[in-house]
Protein backbone atom coordinates (compact mmCIF):
# COMPACT_ATOMS: atom_id res chain seq x y z
CA UNK A 1 0.00 0.00 0.00
CA UNK A 2 2.87 2.63 0.99
CA UNK A 3 4.89 1.63 -2.26
CA UNK A 4 1.52 2.38 -4.46
CA UNK A 5 1.08 5.56 -2.10
CA UNK A 6 4.46 6.80 -3.25
CA UNK A 7 3.93 5.79 -6.95
CA UNK A 8 0.45 7.73 -6.56
CA UNK A 9 2.42 10.66 -5.17
CA UNK A 10 4.75 10.76 -7.51
CA UNK A 11 2.49 10.26 -10.32
CA UNK A 12 0.70 13.34 -9.52
CA UNK A 13 3.61 15.72 -8.98
CA UNK A 14 4.70 14.62 -12.11
CA UNK A 15 1.11 15.49 -13.90
CA UNK A 16 0.93 18.92 -12.13
CA UNK A 17 4.47 19.58 -13.08
CA UNK A 18 3.31 18.85 -16.87
CA UNK A 19 0.69 20.93 -16.51
CA UNK A 20 2.78 23.68 -14.85
CA UNK A 21 4.86 24.09 -17.74
CA UNK A 22 2.39 23.71 -20.04
CA UNK A 23 0.24 26.77 -18.23
CA UNK A 24 0.54 30.45 -19.56
CA UNK A 25 2.66 32.54 -17.79
CA UNK A 26 0.35 35.12 -17.05
CA UNK A 27 -3.48 34.35 -15.60
CA UNK A 28 -6.39 35.87 -16.86
CA UNK A 29 -6.61 37.75 -13.13
CA UNK A 30 -2.85 38.70 -13.71
CA UNK A 31 -3.50 40.31 -16.77
CA UNK A 32 -6.55 42.18 -15.15
CA UNK A 33 -4.07 43.30 -12.57
CA UNK A 34 -1.33 44.55 -14.29
CA UNK A 35 -4.16 46.35 -16.63
CA UNK A 36 -4.82 48.34 -13.52
CA UNK A 37 -1.50 48.54 -13.24
CA UNK A 38 -1.09 49.81 -16.39
CA UNK A 39 -3.60 52.84 -15.47
CA UNK A 40 -1.97 53.46 -13.46
CA UNK A 41 1.42 54.76 -14.17
CA UNK A 42 -0.61 56.36 -17.18
CA UNK A 43 -1.99 58.88 -14.77
CA UNK A 44 1.84 59.77 -13.27
CA UNK A 45 2.47 63.10 -13.92
CA UNK A 46 3.92 63.79 -17.75
CA UNK A 47 6.33 66.60 -18.90
CA UNK A 48 4.12 69.20 -20.63
CA UNK A 49 5.87 69.95 -24.10
CA UNK A 50 3.80 72.79 -25.28
CA UNK A 51 -0.59 73.10 -25.70
CA UNK A 52 -2.75 70.97 -24.07
CA UNK A 53 -4.02 69.44 -27.61
CA UNK A 54 -3.91 65.47 -29.13
CA UNK A 55 -0.43 64.76 -29.61
CA UNK A 56 0.97 67.88 -27.45
CA UNK A 57 2.40 66.14 -24.60
CA UNK A 58 5.61 64.11 -23.80
CA UNK A 59 4.90 60.80 -22.68
CA UNK A 60 7.36 59.13 -19.63
CA UNK A 61 8.34 56.51 -21.86
CA UNK A 62 6.47 56.48 -25.17
CA UNK A 63 9.46 58.77 -26.18
CA UNK A 64 9.65 61.40 -28.28
CA UNK A 65 8.36 62.61 -31.84
CA UNK A 66 8.91 63.49 -34.74
CA UNK A 67 7.44 66.67 -35.45
CA UNK A 68 9.87 70.08 -35.80
CA UNK A 69 8.60 72.95 -34.35
CA UNK A 70 10.87 75.27 -33.31
CA UNK A 71 14.12 75.58 -31.54
CA UNK A 72 14.41 77.39 -28.44
CA UNK A 73 17.74 78.39 -25.85
CA UNK A 74 19.52 75.25 -24.34
CA UNK A 75 18.84 75.60 -20.35
CA UNK A 76 20.97 73.90 -18.31
CA UNK A 77 19.03 70.28 -17.56
CA UNK A 78 17.85 69.68 -21.13
CA UNK A 79 18.39 66.39 -22.81
CA UNK A 80 21.80 67.34 -25.42
CA UNK A 81 20.56 65.20 -27.69
CA UNK A 82 18.13 67.46 -28.70
CA UNK A 83 20.96 70.02 -29.69
CA UNK A 84 20.26 71.96 -32.43
CA UNK A 85 23.90 72.19 -33.68
CA UNK A 86 23.33 74.49 -36.70
CA UNK A 87 21.64 77.35 -34.98
CA UNK A 88 24.43 76.85 -32.14
CA UNK A 89 27.10 77.83 -34.66
CA UNK A 90 25.21 80.44 -36.70
CA UNK A 91 23.90 82.09 -33.41
CA UNK A 92 26.74 81.38 -31.04
CA UNK A 93 24.37 80.54 -28.40
CA UNK A 94 23.04 76.69 -27.60
CA UNK A 95 19.81 76.19 -28.96
CA UNK A 96 17.40 73.20 -27.92
CA UNK A 97 15.05 71.22 -31.34
CA UNK A 98 11.75 71.26 -30.04
CA UNK A 99 9.54 68.23 -31.09
CA UNK A 100 6.03 67.67 -30.69
CA UNK A 101 4.82 64.49 -29.50
CA UNK A 102 3.44 62.00 -32.43
CA UNK A 103 -0.35 61.17 -32.34
CA UNK A 104 0.58 57.81 -32.09
CA UNK A 105 4.00 57.06 -31.19
CA UNK A 106 5.60 52.93 -32.20
CA UNK A 107 6.41 51.44 -29.19
CA UNK A 108 8.57 47.87 -29.96
CA UNK A 109 8.12 45.57 -27.40
CA UNK A 110 10.99 42.66 -27.32
CA UNK A 111 10.32 40.16 -25.15
CA UNK A 112 13.72 37.56 -24.19
CA UNK A 113 12.33 33.98 -24.43
CA UNK A 114 15.43 32.32 -24.74
CA UNK A 115 16.74 29.00 -22.91
CA UNK A 116 18.58 31.46 -19.78
CA UNK A 117 14.98 33.29 -19.45
CA UNK A 118 13.08 30.07 -18.62
CA UNK A 119 14.58 29.90 -15.10
CA UNK A 120 13.33 31.23 -11.77
CA UNK A 121 13.69 30.34 -8.09
CA UNK A 122 11.17 33.08 -6.80
CA UNK A 123 7.66 33.11 -7.42
CA UNK A 124 7.54 33.40 -11.44
CA UNK A 125 10.18 32.37 -14.21
CA UNK A 126 12.23 35.25 -15.60
CA UNK A 127 10.13 35.01 -18.92
CA UNK A 128 7.37 35.23 -17.13
CA UNK A 129 8.39 38.31 -15.18
CA UNK A 130 9.38 40.14 -19.27
CA UNK A 131 5.87 39.13 -19.95
CA UNK A 132 4.15 40.91 -17.09
CA UNK A 133 6.72 44.05 -17.96
CA UNK A 134 5.49 43.70 -21.68
CA UNK A 135 2.15 43.55 -20.20
CA UNK A 136 1.95 46.75 -17.97
CA UNK A 137 3.92 48.66 -21.33
CA UNK A 138 1.49 47.47 -24.18
CA UNK A 139 -1.34 48.74 -22.32
CA UNK A 140 0.02 52.11 -21.76
CA UNK A 141 0.87 52.46 -24.38
CA UNK A 142 -2.91 51.72 -25.96
CA UNK A 143 -3.82 54.18 -22.97
CA UNK A 144 -1.52 56.91 -24.47
CA UNK A 145 -3.19 55.62 -28.55
CA UNK A 146 0.18 54.42 -29.02
CA UNK A 147 0.67 51.74 -32.36
CA UNK A 148 2.32 48.96 -30.59
CA UNK A 149 4.42 45.63 -32.14
CA UNK A 150 6.62 43.35 -30.67
CA UNK A 151 9.10 40.65 -31.46
CA UNK A 152 9.22 37.57 -29.61
CA UNK A 153 12.59 35.96 -29.88
CA UNK A 154 12.21 32.17 -29.14
CA UNK A 155 13.48 28.83 -31.58
CA UNK A 156 11.59 30.40 -33.82
CA UNK A 157 11.12 34.21 -33.29
CA UNK A 158 7.80 35.55 -33.94
CA UNK A 159 7.04 39.56 -34.88
CA UNK A 160 3.53 41.02 -34.14
CA UNK A 161 2.63 43.83 -36.75
CA UNK A 162 2.12 47.10 -35.36
CA UNK A 163 -1.34 47.97 -34.33
CA UNK A 164 -3.34 50.49 -32.15
CA UNK A 165 -6.04 50.36 -29.42
CA UNK A 166 -6.43 47.71 -26.07
CA UNK A 167 -7.28 44.48 -28.49
CA UNK A 168 -3.82 44.81 -30.14
CA UNK A 169 -2.45 45.17 -26.45
CA UNK A 170 -4.25 42.13 -25.37
CA UNK A 171 -3.04 40.30 -28.34
CA UNK A 172 0.75 41.32 -27.90
CA UNK A 173 -0.28 39.99 -24.08
CA UNK A 174 -1.40 36.74 -24.61
CA UNK A 175 1.04 35.73 -27.51
CA UNK A 176 3.88 37.11 -24.68
CA UNK A 177 2.32 34.90 -21.80
CA UNK A 178 2.26 31.80 -23.93
CA UNK A 179 3.56 28.51 -22.30
CA UNK A 180 7.39 28.41 -22.26
CA UNK A 181 8.17 25.50 -20.95
CA UNK A 182 11.89 24.76 -20.48
CA UNK A 183 14.27 23.57 -24.01
CA UNK A 184 15.21 19.86 -23.79
CA UNK A 185 18.24 20.47 -26.12
CA UNK A 186 18.92 24.64 -26.48
CA UNK A 187 21.67 25.53 -28.81
CA UNK A 188 24.89 26.74 -27.58
CA UNK A 189 23.98 31.16 -27.78
CA UNK A 190 25.90 32.76 -30.58
CA UNK A 191 26.99 36.28 -31.17
CA UNK A 192 25.90 36.83 -34.74
CA UNK A 193 22.74 35.18 -33.88
CA UNK A 194 21.62 38.13 -31.46
CA UNK A 195 24.05 40.46 -33.91
CA UNK A 196 21.41 39.62 -36.53
CA UNK A 197 18.04 39.96 -34.44
CA UNK A 198 19.33 43.84 -33.83
CA UNK A 199 20.31 44.01 -37.05
CA UNK A 200 16.56 43.22 -38.09
CA UNK A 201 15.30 45.83 -35.42
CA UNK A 202 16.99 48.65 -37.18
CA UNK A 203 15.96 47.91 -40.54
CA UNK A 204 12.44 47.49 -39.60
CA UNK A 205 11.78 49.93 -37.28
CA UNK A 206 10.93 53.43 -38.01
CA UNK A 207 13.15 56.22 -37.46
CA UNK A 208 12.16 58.19 -33.80
CA UNK A 209 10.42 54.61 -32.70
CA UNK A 210 10.42 53.55 -28.95
CA UNK A 211 12.11 50.29 -28.45
CA UNK A 212 11.96 48.04 -25.24
CA UNK A 213 14.26 45.51 -24.66
CA UNK A 214 12.90 42.98 -21.89
CA UNK A 215 15.52 40.37 -21.14
CA UNK A 216 18.36 38.96 -18.88
CA UNK A 217 21.23 39.86 -21.62
CA UNK A 218 22.57 36.63 -20.41
CA UNK A 219 23.85 36.98 -24.60
CA UNK A 220 25.18 40.27 -24.36
CA UNK A 221 28.62 40.68 -25.49
CA UNK A 222 31.30 43.42 -26.13
CA UNK A 223 30.22 42.61 -30.18
CA UNK A 224 26.80 43.75 -29.68
CA UNK A 225 28.11 47.08 -28.52
CA UNK A 226 28.14 48.50 -32.00
CA UNK A 227 24.70 47.00 -33.45
CA UNK A 228 22.87 48.42 -30.23
CA UNK A 229 24.60 52.10 -30.78
CA UNK A 230 23.26 52.05 -34.76
CA UNK A 231 20.14 50.77 -33.59
CA UNK A 232 19.89 53.18 -30.60
CA UNK A 233 21.21 56.36 -33.11
CA UNK A 234 18.08 55.56 -35.36
CA UNK A 235 15.26 54.81 -32.12
CA UNK A 236 15.04 55.19 -28.06
CA UNK A 237 16.48 51.95 -26.87
CA UNK A 238 15.60 50.82 -23.35
CA UNK A 239 16.58 47.54 -22.04
CA UNK A 240 14.76 46.31 -18.96
CA UNK A 241 17.01 43.72 -17.32
CA UNK A 242 15.70 41.03 -15.51
CA UNK A 243 17.52 39.27 -12.50
CA UNK A 244 16.34 35.78 -10.74
CA UNK A 245 17.29 36.34 -6.33
CA UNK A 246 19.52 33.15 -6.94
CA UNK A 247 21.56 34.27 -9.52
CA UNK A 248 22.75 37.32 -7.14
CA UNK A 249 22.98 35.31 -3.94
CA UNK A 250 23.47 31.52 -4.57
CA UNK A 251 21.76 29.58 -1.67
CA UNK A 252 23.60 27.35 0.41
CA UNK A 253 21.78 23.59 -1.14
CA UNK A 254 24.92 21.29 -0.76
CA UNK A 255 26.19 19.37 -3.53
CA UNK A 256 24.13 20.05 -6.16
CA UNK A 257 24.34 19.67 -10.10
CA UNK A 258 23.85 23.01 -11.88
CA UNK A 259 22.95 22.57 -16.35
CA UNK A 260 23.90 26.02 -18.37
CA UNK A 261 20.47 26.26 -19.71
CA UNK A 262 22.41 28.21 -22.61
CA UNK A 263 24.50 25.45 -23.71
CA UNK A 264 23.28 22.59 -22.08
CA UNK A 265 26.61 21.69 -20.39
CA UNK A 266 26.17 20.35 -16.45
CA UNK A 267 28.65 20.79 -13.52
CA UNK A 268 28.62 19.97 -9.72
CA UNK A 269 28.92 22.66 -7.28
CA UNK A 270 29.18 22.29 -3.53
CA UNK A 271 26.65 25.01 -2.72
CA UNK A 272 27.40 24.28 1.20
CA UNK A 273 30.86 25.86 0.98
CA UNK A 274 31.39 29.32 1.19
CA UNK A 275 33.85 30.12 -0.87
CA UNK A 276 31.85 28.15 -4.06
CA UNK A 277 29.28 31.00 -3.07
CA UNK A 278 31.75 33.68 -3.34
CA UNK A 279 33.03 33.21 -6.53
CA UNK A 280 29.54 33.04 -7.65
CA UNK A 281 28.66 35.93 -6.53
CA UNK A 282 32.03 37.57 -7.64
CA UNK A 283 31.01 35.78 -11.21
CA UNK A 284 27.73 37.69 -11.12
CA UNK A 285 28.73 41.33 -10.15
CA UNK A 286 31.63 41.23 -13.19
CA UNK A 287 29.03 40.01 -15.12
CA UNK A 288 26.33 42.70 -14.36
CA UNK A 289 29.16 45.13 -14.74
CA UNK A 290 30.15 44.47 -17.98
CA UNK A 291 26.71 44.17 -19.35
CA UNK A 292 26.15 47.80 -17.98
CA UNK A 293 29.41 49.28 -19.91
CA UNK A 294 28.87 47.49 -22.77
CA UNK A 295 24.66 49.15 -22.63
CA UNK A 296 26.23 52.61 -21.74
CA UNK A 297 28.67 52.55 -24.31
CA UNK A 298 25.97 51.53 -27.00
CA UNK A 299 23.49 54.40 -25.64
CA UNK A 300 21.25 52.53 -24.34
CA UNK A 301 19.29 53.24 -21.01
CA UNK A 302 18.68 50.59 -19.49
CA UNK A 303 17.74 49.50 -15.36
CA UNK A 304 17.07 46.03 -13.23
CA UNK A 305 14.30 44.13 -12.20
CA UNK A 306 14.07 41.08 -9.68
CA UNK A 307 11.78 38.34 -11.53
CA UNK A 308 9.88 38.29 -8.34
CA UNK A 309 8.95 42.45 -8.04
CA UNK A 310 4.89 42.44 -7.90
CA UNK A 311 4.77 46.42 -8.59
CA UNK A 312 5.93 47.39 -11.67
CA UNK A 313 4.49 51.12 -11.44
CA UNK A 314 7.29 52.62 -10.13
CA UNK A 315 10.12 50.69 -11.23
CA UNK A 316 8.76 51.08 -14.97
CA UNK A 317 7.67 55.02 -14.10
CA UNK A 318 11.50 55.66 -14.01
CA UNK A 319 12.26 54.15 -17.96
Amino acid sequence: MRARFTWLTHLRVQTDTQRSIHAPLITATDITGLAAQADLLATLPVREVHDHHAGDWASRWLGRGLDFEESRLYSPGDDIRDMDWRTTARTGRAHLKIYREERQPLVHLVVDRGATMRFGTRRRLKVAQAARVAAVLAFTAAGHNGVIGATLWDTQDETLPARHGRMAALGLVERAAAPCPPLSDPAPTESLHHADRLAALEAGLPRGARLVLISDFAWLTDAHVAPLARLAARVDVWAVRIVDAAERVLPAMGTVCFRDMASGRRVWLDTAQDSVRHVIRAAFVDRQAAQTAWLARAGVRHQQLDSDADDLVMLLAHG
